[in-house]
């Protein structure tokens, strides 16, 4: 790969909101002037003791949800405490107010909302649910992300990422794995993530989503092509292959029993070096490494098998000499 980038995102309401829109049951109630705010915590808190005001300890950088109980709390007080008790919460700087189990917003919550920039949000979830489900998304979201040049398939469950100098058959070859039933992740340009599991996460750029360019024909829409199973939205990275020219690795490695890795994102990921000659079936060479990858991972190594299978036979031939 000739450029790696990698950051770390920077979640805001906005984003919050539209990747929990579905999964969450998440919708504005008030405020969208302020959905640019930055939530700086993944981590989602509920604000029992800063709503009875102690705030020694309050999580301000974190999404402020408000279930059942700090209602009914809220429900409790009169109405004059109820509003110096969310005014003392709002002023604190925080990013956002959800209200779980659809509950109404309290009266006093749309003029906090402009007066400190605060947007208010509702999810129908069940709150220690949403909790639990809006945590894993924010750290999906704020996980470190980085780009790198290279052409994502998925072929038999396995992720393929092939990477290569421009030119070098990257997109034919996917094409081929695609006419035999591969999807096609992302082409060129694959921006990656680790997710909450620790798993890579490979995906399309946005810009080049479901296209490939193929030299001499140009840009297709490949789900246009081949239907829509050929395509993955996502997919978890679990092979590298490296088109080298020959000679110029530890290609002749042919007993497979060095396994190059490579490091992404703090993830390391098996990696096979695989020289571009003419004549060679190259898809051939990629589908069988994808598979024989998947039989390493389900505990059978060939080659492991066939040296102790010569071993067996030298022995016993040794034995038979004396």
């Amino acid at each position: 790969m000739d450029k790696e980038s990698i950051k770390r995102s920077s979640v805001t309401v906005r984003t919050f909101l539209a990747e929990g829109a579905r999964p969450l049951s998440l919708e504005l109630v008030h405020g969208e002037r302020w959905l640019d705010h930055s939530i700086r915590e993944t981590a989602i808190h509920r604000p029992g003791l800063p709503l009875a005001g102690f705030f020694r300890y309050f999580a301000h950088r974190r999404i402020q949800c408000l279930g059942l109980a700090e209602a009914a709390y809220l429900s409790s007080l009169s109405d004059e405490e109820r509003r110096g008790r969310l005014r003392a919460l709002f002023q604190k700087k925080i990013p956002c107010v959800v209200m779980a189990r659809n509950r109404h917003v309290f009266p006093e919550m749309p003029g906090l909302s402009d007066e400190f920039r605060v947007p208010i949000l509702k999810t129908k979830m069940i709150t220690k649910h949403f909790v639990n489900a809006a945590t894993i998304i924010m750290e999906n979201l704020s996980a470190p992300r980085m780009k790198v040049q290279g052409t994502m398939i998925e072929h038999m469950g396995v992720g393929v990422l092939i990477e290569g100098k421009p030119g070098a058959g990257k997109s034919e070859i996917a094409l081929a794995l695609i006419m035999r039933g591969a999807a096609l992740v992302s082409d060129d340009i694959t921006a990656l993530r680790v997710d909450s599991s620790g798993a890579l996460i490979a995906s399309a750029v946005d810009v080049t989503r479901y296209h490939m360019e193929i030299r001499g024909v140009g840009i297709v829409h490949v789900p246009s092509l081949f239907g829509v199973a050929s395509v993955r939205g996502a997919k978890k990275l679990d092979l590298v292959i490296s088109l080298c020219a020959p000679g110029t690795r530890d290609e002749d490695n042919r007993d497979g029993e060095v396994r190059s890795t490579r490091g992404l994102l703090g993830v390391e990921v098996p990696q096979v070096y695989v020289p571009v000659a003419p004549g060679r079936d190259l898809a051939n060479v990629v589908e069988t490494a994808a598979l024989d990858h998947k039989l390493r991972v389900l505990g059978h190594d060939a080659a492991k098998e066939l040296d102790e299978r010569l071993m067996s036979i030298i022995s016993r031939g040794a034995v038979g000499s004396d």
